[in-house]
């Protein structure tokens, strides 16, 4: 089985990756799963009753049955709510479809080509232009059919250590209209390391969507195929990789982070450090865990390029199972994605939207976490269609059969900052593994 797609997820709002579900809570889910699996040739439900799965930590599903509750008493339809441990999610809707009998709505963590066949078009709500969905964020097919439109997105995030920038009397932006470079950002923040004695100056998370919304945002496009599907490098990626193999000098970075796996997160936490480039799920842990500085984010930086490395959180999908409940399911998915109704969702179960214009109230008490979720919500749109790059390669790998299985970046960059080979060779590495892994 070939399946890729989104990462395993970190929620937003009600924040954390995901965790184990309680015995019980997946014998329940069994349960539910097996009933679920029982139509056999005559799978699907009907226009009044239709199966919903979704796969999250229970009490965290609040959106959707709040979704789902409001659609019931508007509609009178039965959307059946099952909850599947992410643990075998995608090896359950891989089975279902052998045993064709598949849901008729799920969020699922990723495309699998033996049931894509069965996914109903959302083109129709895709592009309803009262929607605001961001186009470059569907997973879309090469004749143009959106497979999937995302329930939520993620992206790379810079948070700074408000106290020490303060301290220091460096200034930083706050609207992603007026951002910095990364050259500014490195320039203020070594000035702010220098005058308060901090330990380093920026962490960076080991990860290849971190180095990629980088790359991006400095004019490059990272690990790009052509239309043969052949993979390169151009010369602006070059030049960033360089620039950021250069920062891991044991002054503005910590070498340690890229070669040896510490914990970027904990040192920032520490106090110790001027600002951390991850991701926005960091926001809900750092509103409760932070408690002996200010923090706050910031835009992502835009060298000249406005961008980041956005994932979808979930894909909403709809599978034609019969005419009656691939109508139903239809109308469901094109209601949940009406702006009113999809806010509602958001904020509920804490995601960051894939429409633009929603400006959702999130339950956070914390200022600066509230203040991220509202810049956040700002930036997204502005991004450019590069960001949804990787995303949208995966798709096209996965209708393909194929899977990067293991991104070379980390591994061959860890040793280009350990000094065993130069930057240039690491990058020569890395497309190599991507053409043998998902190549041509």
């Amino acid at each position: 089985m070939t399946t890729v797609g989104v990462r395993r997820s970190r929620r937003l709002g009600r924040g954390g990756m995901r965790r184990l579900a309680p015995l019980a809570a997946v014998a329940t889910a069994g349960a539910l799963l097996l009933s679920a699996c029982g139509g056999g040739s005559d799978s699907g439900g009907t226009s009044k009753s239709l199966t919903f799965w979704i796969s999250t930590v229970p009490g965290q599903d609040a959106g959707w049955k709040k979704v789902v509750a409001q659609y019931k008493k508007e509609t009178g339809v039965d959307l059946k709510l099952v909850n599947i441990p992410y643990d075998g999610y995608t090896t359950k809707l891989h089975n279902a479809a052998q045993a064709n009998s598949l849901p008729d709505v799920a969020a699922v963590p990723a495309l699998d080509p033996i049931w894509s066949n069965k996914l109903i078009d959302l083109k129709a709500i895709a592009n309803n232009a009262t929607n605001k969905i961001n186009a470059n964020f569907l997973a879309k097919d090469s004749s143009g059919k959106v497979l999937a439109i995302p329930s939520d997105v993620t992206a790379s995030g810079m948070f700074i250590n408000k106290t020490l920038f303060e301290k220091a009397g460096v200034s930083f932006p706050t609207s992603p209209a007026k951002t910095w470079t990364w050259t500014d950002f490195i320039k203020a923040a070594d000035t702010v390391r220098e005058k308060t004695k901090a330990k380093y100056s920026l962490t960076f998370d080991q990860s290849p969507s971190r180095l990629r919304a980088m790359v991006y945002e400095m004019g490059g496009q990272y690990v790009h195929a052509d239309d043969s599907g052949k993979f390169s490098v151009d010369e602006a990626t070059k030049k960033a990789v360089n620039t950021f193999v250069g920062w891991n000098d044991d002054k503005t970075m910590p070498k340690s982070v890229w070669t040896s796996g510490a914990d970027p997160s904990a040192m920032f936490q520490s106090g110790d450090v001027v600002a951390y480039w991850s991701g926005v799920w960091q926001v809900p842990a750092f509103a409760d865990s932070i408690k002996n500085f200010e923090w706050a984010s910031v835009p992502t930086p835009a060298q000249p390029v406005q961008a980041s490395d956005v994932n979808s959180g979930g894909l909403t999908v709809g599978f034609n199972n019969n005419a009656d409940a691939s109508a139903a399911a239809t109308k469901f998915l094109s209601w949940l994605y009406e702006p009113a109704h999809y806010k509602t969702l958001c904020e509920a179960s804490g995601f960051l939207p894939v429409e633009s214009g929603l400006n959702p109230t999130y339950p956070f008490k914390s200022e600066a976490a509230q203040a991220a979720f509202k810049l956040y919500n700002e930036s997204i749109p502005l991004y450019a269609p590069i960001s949804g790059y990787f995303s949208g390669a995966q798709t096209n790998w996965v209708l393909k059969g194929k899977s990067l299985t293991e991104d070379p970046t980390k591994t061959e960059l860890g040793k280009a900052i350990n000094g065993q080979q130069t930057a240039d060779k690491a990058l020569e590495n890395i497309v190599a593994g991507y053409n043998q892994q998902v190549g041509g």
